[in-house]
């Protein structure tokens, strides 16, 4: 079914207006363009372009802007001060003025010459632009968690596979040595059989944007288009304590500490587990919740208990002082236990003075990158997967997904890994998705 989306209540004559920036038609470049410094044959380079400019989408941009066969060529985002802090970024860079910027994703994704797209837009929109990016053949860098809702995910997997695109998870972690080492120690069964498995999560709201102060009813600025931002969430009033960076705090547009990570540390543990392609049958929690009408109303406090195949269980919390932070493997003969910053502890000291295994105790090795967007790149070279590809972001995310179900309603709930359904509860199934603001529609 093809996505039918609606034009923005802010025109593009008035759009110019505001920003001051000349948006451009789509545009046809011989070959790639060219940069400054070393040369790459244009044959060999990958034209991107950036949706989402903002906290994410800026950090991502410079990583791909420092690797010299990709070319950033165009930049899309809603928000006049992103779009022009992105655009001169790009052109400093390259020291040329050839950056095009777009107000609307799906012009810049018609444009033919564009090879690859980097998307960091808050949650609401992932499932939108990924799958319009895919069905005009672009490679996908994203950011996790995945989509909004299992739904969304499972729309996402479906036009990736479809248009035979590569992409890329922004799960990062998965390209740090001392992770991907943990991982093959679990995976070589050197803690024995696995039994159990912690995922610690933040817990509590973090204020990234320094506005919890900003919590009044205001118009948005001129140069934020806010219908168009909202998108297919429900409209709310501009407040801008829960727009930019702090998006992720109220259900209508993120997900919480949950869903924010997620996609790192059970990641990790499904990498570990060697479940990048299953889940949970089983799923149960508790959470603390502000009003549902508050301006930041995700969950703070939590705790998720799970049943794997295998008769494993894991717990996913934040704030319980009973599970660290990071990601614990616990086997019948000793653990493992790792997080951010080169932290890495084990039940054998003889471990913690080494980041890789000997050879002959390798029997299991797993997928290796030293740099998440470069293995992006050389993947979009070779058509081969990258070492976090849709379906592995996917599974990584379902967990949290259904844990915030299981919270909501205050129940266990049944999972079928193979047909990716709630068992016997119609309540729950009906969380599975959400509805789409008119005339926004699901892929």
């Amino acid at each position: 079914m093809k996505n039918t989306l609606p034009d923005s209540k802010l025109t593009r004559r008035h759009f110019l207006a505001v920003t001051g920036l000349a948006l451009a038609a789509p545009t046809i470049f011989p070959g790639c363009a060219s940069g400054r410094g070393e040369k790459v044959a244009p044959s060999n380079r990958i034209t991107m372009g950036i949706i989402g400019a903002g906290w994410q989408g800026t950090g991502n941009m410079k990583a791909f802007l420092g690797q010299k066969d990709c070319q950033v060529v165009a930049v899309c985002d809603l928000d006049r001060e992103h779009l022009t802090s992105a655009q001169e970024t790009v052109n400093k860079h390259y020291q040329n003025t050839d950056c095009r910027v777009y107000h609307d994703y799906r012009e810049m994704l018609a444009r033919r010459d564009i090879d690859a797209v980097m998307i960091a837009t808050p949650d609401h929109w992932h499932e939108l632009t990924a799958v319009e990016a895919a069905r005009n053949k672009k490679d996908i860098y994203g950011e996790k968690p995945l989509g909004k809702t299992i739904a969304e995910q499972q729309a996402m997997v479906k036009a990736v596979q479809k248009n035979n695109r590569i992409w890329q998870t922004g799960s990062w972690q998965r390209s740090e040595r001392h992770f991907h080492y943990a991982c093959e120690i679990v995976r070589n069964g050197l803690i024995g059989k696995l039994k159990r498995v912690e995922v610690g999560l933040p817990d509590g709201h973090s204020d990234f944007a320094k506005t919890k102060d900003k919590m009044a009813v205001t118009p948005p600025p001129p140069g934020l288009d806010y219908n168009f931002w909202i998108g297919p969430s429900a409209m709310m009033p501009y407040i801008e304590a829960r727009v930019h960076k702090n998006w992720r705090w109220n259900y209508n547009t993120g997900g919480g500490q949950l869903l924010d990570w997620v996609g790192h540390h059970c990641d990790i543990a499904h990498w570990g587990m060697g479940f990048d392609n299953n889940g949970p049958y089983e799923v149960e929690g508790q959470g603390e919740f502000p009003p549902k009408d508050a301006v930041w109303n995700t969950c703070t406090k939590y705790r998720i208990n799970l049943k794997y195949p295998n008769d494993i269980e894991m717990v996913m919390a934040g704030g319980y002082d009973d599970i660290r932070g990071g990601t614990k493997w616990i086997g019948t003969d000793g653990w493992v236990w790792v997080n951010r910053s080169n932290a890495f502890e084990s039940s054998n000291p003889a471990w913690s003075d080494a980041r890789r295994l000997p050879e002959e105790l390798r029997k299991v090795k797993l997928y290796e990158s030293s740099n998440h967007y470069r293995n992006f790149l050389d993947c979009v070279k070779s058509r081969q997967p990258t070492i976090t590809p849709i379906e592995t972001a996917h599974h990584s995310a379902i967990p949290g997904h259904l844990g915030l179900i299981a919270m909501l309603l205050g129940r266990k709930i049944r999972w079928d890994v193979n047909k990716e359904v709630i068992v016997g509860d119609k309540e729950a199934s009906r969380l599975l998705t959400r509805p789409f603001r008119k005339p926004w529609k699901l892929a």
